[in-house]
């Protein structure tokens, strides 16, 4: 027994081995840190819950591991990259001025993500006005239990018109392929942070970097539901007067009204007739 386990995890092993090689030295980088911060994520979310007795196996967890996590984001990013930004720059050849080449790359990363951070927020609120884009963007709030994986849930149309806009700018400006990846593991590392079930205190830091202490209650049910935006820089929700970030816990996470529990219905679900059913934003 223990020789079949031992041979079963030698050909995980080799099987992992055989996909990173594949990989360019950043995109091993990459995929190295997700999959540590996800496992360190995990570790503190036992250790220091904000939610106590919160299961690692909630509800729907296989479903955004599985499908929006893997294989969703696997599929989205052949077409956000092989296709749409090939296309675009392929057409305009922008890329070939290499207007970036020459600016380092910590540079590009803050110029990068402040920037992207901008539209973020403004998409976001657009998204809880706007009953159209209330549609795309409901499966995000959907889990009833906030973790470090409930943040990967998210639709599909939602995450190729957000990662085609982070991206594209990236790749048309000319940036070498490291400020892909980084910006990458920015954005995925600190996806799982401000969704993570950690009772964390950071003060007066709130007042400029966002973090699991607002974004909850961004998924509450109640008033701050509507409210923090931000995603990477609280800033924007207090200087835009957004922020909330009462002395109490959220009630309750996810949505008032009914919605499907797996991924293809939850995509479906996107489409049906505004006459059907109301939705509450």
């Amino acid at each position: 027994m223990n020789i079949q386990i031992s041979n079963l995890f030698g050909n995980i092993l080799n099987t992992v081995n055989s996909y990173l090689n594949n990989f360019s030295s950043a995109e091993k980088i990459s995929f190295t840190i997700i999959i540590s911060a996800a496992i360190l994520f995990i570790i503190l979310e036992r250790i220091f819950p904000y939610t106590k007795g919160q299961k690692v196996f909630r509800e729907g967890f296989f479903d955004d591991l599985a499908l929006y996590t893997i294989a969703q984001s696997y599929i989205l990013g052949i077409i956000i990259f092989g296709y749409i930004i090939y296309y675009i720059d392929n057409t305009t050849g922008i890329s070939r001025l290499q207007l970036f080449l020459k600016v380092p790359i910590w540079i590009q990363l803050i110029f990068f993500t402040i920037t992207h951070e901008i539209y973020i927020y403004w998409m976001h609120r657009w998204q809880h006005k706007n009953k159209w884009l209330w549609r795309i963007h409901e499966a995000h709030h959907s889990p009833k239990k906030v973790d470090w994986l409930s943040g990967s849930r998210s639709h599909a149309i939602e995450i190729l018109i957000n990662q085609t806009i982070e991206f594209m700018p990236i790749i048309l400006l000319g940036a070498p392929v490291e400020v892909i990846a980084y910006k990458g593991i920015i954005s995925a590392v600190w996806g799982m942070y401000i969704h993570s079930n950690l009772n964390v205190r950071t003060g007066k830091l709130q007042l400029i970097i966002n973090g699991p202490e607002m974004h909850r209650w961004h998924h509450s049910t109640g008033k701050g539901r509507n409210r923090n935006f931000a995603t990477k820089l609280a800033i924007w929700d207090w200087l835009w007067g957004t922020a909330y970030l009462p002395e109490t816990k959220p009630d309750e996470y996810g949505l008032k009204t009914y919605f499907p529990n797996n991924y293809f219905s939850q995509t479906l679900f996107a489409f049906r007739s505004f006459k059907s059913r109301k939705t509450n934003k």
